[in-house]
């Protein structure tokens, strides 16, 4: 099969004019499917639904040590909360500060606070001239609009296979006006990469300029296997950190967010013990205290982590079936036409597809007109602006089996039209 590049500009315009025909019966059927979010699926949702009947009227509501979850008191979380999370995040207890449902809540308040009064007395950042932050990319467009929220200017890193191009993230650490980088060490949002070990101990090993520089460590696909945990395994970042003599360089969060239910999970962050304390001090002003009737529910319901890794072997039950279906539909309506690449994860809510430089944003508006819709294209960098406009991130895991077979489709259908297109303009 020839690709596009290599056909004539004859065959390319009767292989537009063919692909644009095919294009037309889809929008004439007036679609309504959305591959934009990784956004659990109903059948998802309903495994967990036991969750809400664990806990009766008639239960004891005390927890190991004697506080009624019902009343004020345990503002950083119970002691069993502490202890699920930990083994989530393969933490101590101690390391870890329970939340409410939303760990991005968690960094966007120390972000807020790191600006407003400054981390363990260091000066806050909005007396900065310059504040800076690392963006590997692509990457989790929420942690983006965080810092662009804030004023804070983003520099994109580039990522490999092993995570963040550490070359680059140690040159730009040098500068005293950057003051973190985003992480998402597992199954990173959207390519899927699992850090290596040789990148979490040189992120470890770090000597930022800048001595309240944080890494955001968001764990957030900590137990999100598709195929076992044993291809999620890495290095704990706390750990490697306190060894490289940066205990307080770290940040690790995760949430329950898509385990539980998305938008009444418990959320946690791991941290030293200087800089959970300094935490403490703002969330005791800040809070009477996060549902601790919530957090015993979800001790109640999975007990540990094996409890945890079973129900999370029903999510990848459901998922698998999914992305197998989108990256086959890949394969078969793409592979050798170099019309684009895609990556295959392990794990994790998404699928990220890399067109020919240029395409990325015109596929996105074909599929749109076609009744899908995606992210926008340019959503996994910073200011929503890919330089190659060449990333799009497939979420596969809300729609319909059914659903998602056409508008995966549709999607192949608009990545070959999108490429011949460019083709087609590149000969003039």
């Amino acid at each position: 099969m020839d690709t596009y590049a290599q056909m004539t500009k004859e065959g390319l315009q009767q292989e537009l004019e063919r692909l644009r025909k095919t294009y037309r019966t889809y929008q004439a059927k007036g679609l309504q499917l959305d591959m934009s979010r990784g956004k659990p699926s109903t059948e998802q949702l309903d495994i967990g639904m036991g969750l809400m009947n664990v806990l009766e009227p008639t239960d004891e509501m005390l927890t190991e040590d004697g506080m009624d979850t019902r009343n004020y008191g345990g503002v950083d979380g119970i002691p069993e909360a502490k202890r699920l999370m930990a083994e989530i995040m393969d933490v101590r207890p101690e390391q870890v500060m329970i939340y409410g449902n939303s760990s991005l809540n968690i960094m966007y308040d120390l972000v807020a606070r790191a600006m407003l009064l400054g981390l363990l007395g260091k000066k806050p950042w909005r007396c900065e001239k310059d504040v800076a932050f690392l963006c590997p990319v692509p990457g989790y467009d929420r942690h983006f609009a965080i810092t662009e929220h804030f004023g804070i200017r983003m520099i994109n890193v580039p990522m490999t296979e092993e995570g963040p191009d550490m070359d680059r993230v140690e040159e730009l650490v040098a500068d005293p006006s950057v003051k973190g980088i985003w992480c998402v060490p597992k199954y990173s949002n959207p390519q899927g990469v699992v850090y290596s070990d040789r990148t979490i101990k040189r992120m470890a090993a770090l000597r930022p300029a800048a001595e309240d520089f944080r890494i955001f460590w968001d764990n957030a696909y900590a137990v999100h296997h598709l195929y076992g945990p044993e291809n999620g395994r890495m290095l704990n970042i706390l750990e490697e950190c306190e060894k490289a003599g940066n205990p307080d360089m770290v940040f690790m969060f995760a949430s329950t967010s898509k385990v539980s239910f998305a938008g009444a999970g418990i959320s946690a962050m791991a941290a030293s013990a200087a800089n959970l304390a300094d935490a403490k001090k703002s969330m005791v002003i800040q809070t009477i205290g996060y549902d601790k009737i919530n957090q015993l529910r979800h001790v109640r319901y999975f007990k540990d982590l094996a409890g945890v890794e079973a129900h999370m072997e029903k999510h990848a039950a459901l998922l698998r079936p999914r992305f197998e279906l989108v990256l086959s539909i890949l394969e078969r309506e793409l592979a050798g036409r170099g019309a684009g690449s895609w990556i295959r994860p392990l794990g994790g809510y998404f699928i990220t597809f890399e067109s020919v430089e240029g395409c990325a944003a015109r596929i996105v508006e074909l599929a749109k007109d076609a009744g899908v819709v995606l992210t926008p294209a340019g959503a996994p960098f910073p200011y929503g602006k890919d330089p190659e406009d060449k990333v799009i991130r497939i979420a596969p895991s809300y729609p319909t089996m059914e659903e998602l077979e056409t508008a995966t489709e549709i999607f192949a259908l608009c990545a070959r039209i999108a490429t011949a297109e460019h083709e087609l303009r590149q000969r003039g």
